[in-house]
């Protein structure tokens, strides 16, 4: 069979789909593992290396806000350009990444590893999405999403248990090393089965400035979240905590300014002149929190709060896992069987923010089977809501700005679970202050996840209101 080729006026089959679907999930499979492979390895590489709770945080925070900070113009690159050789390019980033992250030996050059990788994960989110968008229609676009959901999951249960396991066997440099073979082998697969239709050419002007200007504020915004209010570096009211909130307001009006005018904008703002664009945003930048950070401080929790090994705090996030393959593929295929989409957001965000306030009553006498049950509602509500507000979005714009109305949704989602991560560790890294024995830290680890999750919860609550202001439009059965 030749190769696969996206055109508007011919759908392609199910079988064609599938074709060019092997490689993406592949590419995307790299990316995801390796934002959860380190879940369950993190706690024992920060011990080794000698690093502290706040550059803990950061080897998470350093990948989102790399990511964040990108995804736009890797979604805007993809209107302008062969969004294939991105996609290939983005791999490569990935993959240098990756090699940088295992091959370092400190703290700092783990977080440049992880900043790098970031960036390629943002080109592999918004790529994988605009490429998604660009072959198939709309209302066709749910069953594939079960294939994205169930891609999604494999990868974030598999993570925590490939993580324990290669840092109690091979060491946990593997725990960065073991995406590399997967992301060449995507590399492969997308070079011989994806050729999508060329891209029309026209001239082109790249906005630099706005850019610049995005990554900046991005980049200001989580530092000020990470660092402002921490004993180890400034207040809140302080000299420089007031200059990065000065840089972050800078950015941001000078990106508004500059994205009115010119040709071809970064973040075009007539994404954000729909209705359910923007309400898709927050609900997308608020429920990220349950679907990134609380995996990530899970690992902590039972790890450093309860004792517990890398390979058995990996099989105790399983249940979040299911619960959101669950939620992905069979709304997936309800959605594309009646075409009713709003109501899944809504009873998803009901049930997993609930789900959250309930997991803020852990302590370290919490039976594991309760907390199993109450993130696998978690894991449902999310697996019920992210794909599909992505889709909501891209069946309100044409297939020439999908790239970039994809990445706007991707970039406050990984921005809002840039937050979570931000404030959580924030929050447990206060709990954590004067605790000196190891015994003290345990106690202060275990007692410190109740108010962690609590502020999980309540990022998340907004959600529920933005879903319920949710227009919902028909599906269109065309790209």
């Amino acid at each position: 069979m030749a190769d696969a080729v996206a055109s508007a006026d011919e759908p392609m089959s199910h079988r064609e789909v599938l074709r060019a679907l092997t490689g993406l999930l592949a590419g995307f499979f790299a990316a995801m593992l390796s934002i959860n492979i380190v879940v369950t390895a993190l706690p024992v590489i920060v011990r080794e290396l000698d690093g502290t709770q706040l550059e803990y945080s950061w080897v998470l925070t350093g990948t989102l806000l790399a990511n964040a900070a990108t995804t736009p113009i890797w979604g805007k690159l993809a209107d302008l350009f062969d969004k294939k050789l991105l996609f290939q390019i983005a791999l490569g980033v990935f993959t240098l990444g990756s090699f940088v992250a295992g091959a370092g030996g400190t703290m700092g050059m783990l977080i440049v590893g992880r900043v790098i990788q970031g960036v390629g994960v943002g080109g592999l989110a918004a790529l994988t999405m605009a490429i998604l968008g660009t072959i198939i229609a709309p209302r066709e676009r749910g069953r594939y999403a079960g294939y994205m959901g169930a891609t999604m999951a494999t990868a974030t249960a598999a993570g925590p248990l490939i993580g324990g396991l290669l840092v109690e066997t091979a060491g946990w440099r593997w725990t960065f090393w073991s995406g590399i073979p997967v992301a060449l082998v995507a590399m492969l697969i997308i070079a011989k089965t994806l050729q999508l239709a060329p891209q029309q050419r026209r001239r082109v002007r790249i906005d630099w400035f706005g850019a610049t200007a995005l990554a900046t504020a991005t980049t200001a915004g989580m530092l000020w979240l990470s660092f402002a209010g921490n004993p180890q570096f400034f207040d809140v009211v302080s000299v420089p905590s007031a200059a990065l909130v000065a840089v972050v307001v800078l950015g941001i009006l000078g990106l508004i300014m500059v994205e009115r005018r010119v040709a071809e904008p970064v973040m075009d703002p007539r994404i954000f002149r729909s209705r359910t664009t923007l309400l898709a945003i927050i609900a997308s930048m608020t429920m990220a929190v349950l679907m990134m950070s609380i995996p990530a401080y899970l690992g902590l929790y039972f790890q450093n709060g309860r004792g517990l090994g890398p390979t058995a705090s990996g099989l105790l996030t399983l249940p979040l896992i299911f619960g959101n393959l669950i939620g992905t593929t069979v709304t997936g295929q309800l959605i594309t069987r009646y075409g009713r989409w709003k109501i899944y957001l809504v009873l998803g965000s009901a049930l997993g923010i609930a789900a959250a306030y309930w997991l803020a009553f852990v302590d370290d006498t919490t039976p594991f089977w309760l907390i199993g049950v109450k993130i696998s509602l978690i894991g449902l509500g999310v697996g019920m809501v992210i794909q599909n507000l992505m889709l909501a979005v891209q069946n309100t714009v044409t297939v020439h700005h999908i790239g970039a109305a994809s990445a706007a949704i991707a970039f406050f989602r990984t921005v809002g679970g840039a937050l979570g991560n931000s404030v959580m560790g924030a929050v447990m890294a206060v709990h954590l202050a004067g605790a000196v024995t190891a015994s003290q830290l345990m106690d202060g680890y275990a007692d410190g996840a109740s108010p962690m999750f609590l502020a999980a919860a309540l990022i998340a609550t907004p959600a529920l209101v933005a879903v319920l202001l949710i227009r919902e439009v028909p599906l269109r059965r065309t790209v």
